[in-house]
């Protein structure tokens, strides 16, 4: 136990300070203009948490095969660069730092919302269960097709042009989306990943993807700016792995080579667990990760305290206490009452439950 170290330590993510181990979540709004592109009242929303050690985007596609969601971002378009110029210029004038999450939904998405409305892709064409979020509502997910070998390159690609129009756009880095899932996952499970080229049947196959984009980012970014983000206990979007401690405690293992900034875990849900989810312990990829570790998975001021101080993470990442406190380091700071997040503002609109959550400050003078 190390009861020094706390949420309100600095840390030193190699050339990269950070005030403190409060870390804003990658939370998806729908709330993108036009074009998918960001926009003004995107750049006050996260100039407001500014004071975080460090923001994570929201998931911003790197293609427009890679969208699954209404008003989602992209950082595929020159538009959309100029939009989170906009975004990260906000919050460096407010002293944050910023990286942007990558990401490919693969299978998670709809014709309506693919290019000439084409099938999604996957690694192999198995529905997932459930629905999918289209401009004119939920619709079932359809079957995706199976990429061919010879495609999977331009996928990686896609991933390596995102990471240089994140450069371009003024971030401080960027994450990969490997988690919850989207395409990365697909590949990363046996539930979803039933190839049998050099991307399918073994784990080192399995993981390939991952290892491949991981070092296609890397070739544009520092490693030491990049992160890459896991769920391994996770079944959302219908997501199973025969033997998921096997599955991410060899994936973990394999992005010790790139030394990143960090890997982020999105630990196991109560959902995750009604779910049947088969667990994997964080402690798990900690034996096994040997960089920088964060978690995420409703943590509270004295959760997270603990697990930094027994040495369990490095850091924690918060969303929906983002959401509702911009002011959220502070607050923690002081012990002072949280704003309560409105769930049925999370996703698309407005300003409300977007920009309007009050600072303590303001609540004080009110």
């Amino acid at each position: 136990m190390n009861a020094s170290i706390n949420l309100l330590s600095s840390y030193k993510m190699d050339d990269l300070e950070l005030p403190n181990r409060i870390v804003m979540a990658p939370l998806t709004r729908n709330r993108a203009g036009e074009g998918n592109v960001p926009h003004e009242l995107n750049a006050e929303y996260y100039a407001q948490r500014a004071s975080a050690g460090l923001i994570i985007t929201e998931a911003t596609q790197v293609s427009p095969q890679g969208q699954g969601y209404p008003y989602t971002p992209g950082i595929h378009s020159p538009e959309q660069v100029a939009g989170w110029r906009l975004v990260t210029d906000a919050v460096h004038q407010q002293g944050g730092r910023i990286f942007l999450q990558l990401w490919h939904v693969g299978r998670i998405s709809h014709p309506d919302l693919q290019p000439d409305g084409a099938l999604p892709v996957a690694p192999s064409a198995i529905t997932p269960k459930g629905e999918a979020a289209t401009y004119e509502g939920m619709k079932p997910f359809v079957t995706p097709r199976a990429l061919e070998t010879s495609e999977i390159p331009g996928i990686v690609e896609q991933y390596r042009q995102g990471a240089e129009n994140a450069l371009a756009a003024g971030f401080d880095g960027v994450e990969i989306h490997g988690a919850n899932g989207y395409l990365i996952d697909q590949f990363l499970r046996d539930g979803t990943n039933q190839r049998t080229d050099e991307y399918g049947g073994s784990i080192e196959n399995r993981t390939r993807f991952l290892v491949e984009v991981t070092e296609a980012v890397t070739g544009v970014w520092s490693a030491k700016r990049v992160g890459v983000r896991l769920s391994p206990s996770g079944t959302f979007n219908d997501m199973h792995d025969s033997n998921p401690l096997e599955t991410f405690g060899y994936a973990a293992q394999a992005l010790n080579q790139f030394d990143l900034a960090y890997l982020h875990i999105y630990e196991a849900t109560e959902a995750d667990i009604r779910h049947g989810a088969i667990v994997v312990p964080t402690s798990h990829i900690r034996q096994r990760y040997k960089g920088t570790l964060m978690v995420n998975g409703d943590y509270t001021l004295e959760k997270g305290n603990a697990v930094l101080a027994t040495g369990e993470a490095d850091l924690v990442s918060f969303g929906k206490l983002f959401i509702a406190n911009p002011d959220l380091p502070r607050r923690f700071a002081l012990n002072a009452p949280l704003n309560q997040p409105d769930p049925s503002t999370f996703y698309g609109g407005g300003e409300k439950g977007y920009t309007d959550y009050p600072t303590l400050e303001v609540q004080q003078v009110h």
